[in-house]
């Protein structure tokens, strides 16, 4: 593996080693850490090195408020953790299959959303919790489906 490179911090998985923009070495400040299920490694800089530095400035967000610079490096995604449903949908899309059914979205479903949504005024709900919004979906889509039974039904 190369260098990489955050906020001109530079780090070198071989070595362990990570310099801040000064060339300041910083410590490992965690290792194997986990970030919204992603593992990363995390350095710091020690304070006697960033108190004093004349490019303070800019390498925090913030100075009057933060004390140090914390740089994290990604690794990938932690191991045991519960895949997510984005990456479930993306690999669910990548199939053909996938794709041919998440197509025919456009022509079934999303009409029906649109309808809710723009002739019945449901633009978000009115009510909280878990049982009363699903109530009150029900509700909307029981008015949807009594609005196509008077427009498609004979006699």
């Amino acid at each position: 593996m190369g260098v990489f490179t955050n906020h001109d911090f530079h780090y070198d998985p071989e070595r362990q080693l990570c310099l801040c923009p000064a060339g300041k070495k910083l410590y490992r400040n965690g290792s194997n850490v986990v970030i919204n299920g992603y593992q990363a490694v995390r350095f710091c800089v020690p304070q006697s090195a960033c108190r004093p530095c004349h490019l303070r400035d800019q390498c925090l967000k913030h100075p009057q408020r933060g004390e140090v610079w914390q740089a994290h490096f990604f690794s990938g995604q932690a191991p045991n953790q519960p895949e997510t449903f984005t990456s479930k949908m993306k690999r669910k899309i990548d199939l053909a299959l996938g794709r041919i059914i998440y197509g025919r979205r456009t022509a079934t479903v999303e009409p029906v959303f649109a309808n809710i949504t723009r002739m019945l005024w449901l633009n978000r709900f009115t009510l909280r919790g878990k049982r009363k919004v699903n109530t009150q979906w029900l509700l909307y889509c029981l008015v949807h489906n009594i609005g196509k039974i008077h427009r498609y039904a004979p006699g």
